[in-house]
């Protein structure tokens, strides 16, 4: 049975079999699959990380099948990873991009991946930044990350993702809700998807008055509003050429380093996070302290926050 370095050795020699065992390896989580990304990360840094975040029913798997196509077109090598819920009851996920997508994977120079969020909040998977950073080592030129689309909170995108692209659709009642909570602020790219759909010109000229508050405060970049049908393949080139041009604008005003910076904290807190609270659970299951403080928190004894406190001290 091959070694986590000879797994290494055989990803860096182009080996998708290889690539395949230690992404599985980072996903659970296992001592290999951390020696294995100890391994892989200084060789890493080097893709241009998309992402693409929004509402779900707003069209991503397609526009991200789209945007691989055009970008194939150009010569680049794509890795993509896409995000499906995991359901509270089964655990299982159905990961529907590998049949919306299917025409890709027989590509060589597309390696595609779909992960379950196994609960976790945000729109990404807990070991999506590890998977990406797999992609990266493997030399892929661009990795899309296209996230659950679970709404509002899907910011954890753009503190991963060199470029994070917004896809809003007309006609959608959480459109609007979405630019008051701040997913707006967030992009670098927005995208009024499914824009042969009625009324996409009106949200067009609604949504851009709307942003113009937005405009200029992301260090010299103006972010774009474009009209796209992934179905229809409309729109894709402008949106790709956005991405293109985002990419420049971060290498030549020396943003990229400052954004690697952020992408440093926050990977490293949000796993040392998940470190403390799995070793908090482990703890007190074994010892039976958790459930005592659950049963009073449902007893109305005490509150959660008590609870919270009580459980960390």
């Amino acid at each position: 049975m091959p070694t986590v370095e000879d797994l290494v050795e055989r990803l860096f020699a182009g080996n998708r079999r290889a690539l395949s065992r230690l992404l599985t390896l980072i996903e659970n989580d296992t001592p290999e699959g951390r020696r294995a990304l100890a391994l892989l990360y200084p060789k890493s840094g080097r893709a241009h990380t998309v992402g693409l975040t929004g509402s779900a029913g707003a069209g991503k798997s397609t526009l991200s099948g789209a945007m691989a196509r055009e970008l194939r077109r150009r010569g680049r090598t794509l890795g993509i990873v896409a995000i499906d819920p995991t359901s509270p009851f089964s655990q299982g996920a159905l990961l529907g991009d590998r049949i919306r997508m299917q025409d890709l994977t027989s590509d060589p120079e597309v390696f595609l991946r779909s992960m379950a969020t196994r609960g976790n909040l945000g729109g990404l998977a807990p070991a999506t930044s590890g998977v990406v950073t797999a992609l990266d080592a493997f030399g892929k030129d661009v990795v899309l990350v296209e996230t659950v689309g679970a709404g509002q909170d899907e910011v954890e995108v753009a503190a991963m993702a060199d470029t994070t692209v917004v896809v809003l659709t007309p006609g959608a009642g959480d459109d609007v809700q979405a630019m008051k909570a701040g997913i707006m602020e967030i992009a670098d790219v927005l995208v009024v998807n499914k824009c042969d759909l009625p009324n996409a010109d009106l949200f067009y000229r609604q949504l851009s008055a709307i942003y113009e508050s937005f405009r200029g405060s992301r260090e010299g970049w103006e972010t774009p509003i474009l009209k796209t049908s992934g179905s229809e393949q409309e729109g894709i080139e402008a949106l790709v050429d956005a991405l293109d041009r985002h990419r420049a604008h971060i290498e030549a005003a020396g943003h990229r380093e400052r954004h690697r910076l952020d992408q440093a904290r926050y990977q490293v807190l949000a796993l040392a996070r998940q470190r403390l609270i799995d070793r908090l659970v482990a703890q007190h299951a074994a010892d039976g302290r958790l459930d005592d403080i659950v049963a009073r928190v449902a007893r109305l004894e005490v509150d959660p926050h008590t609870a919270a406190d009580e459980l960390v001290s």
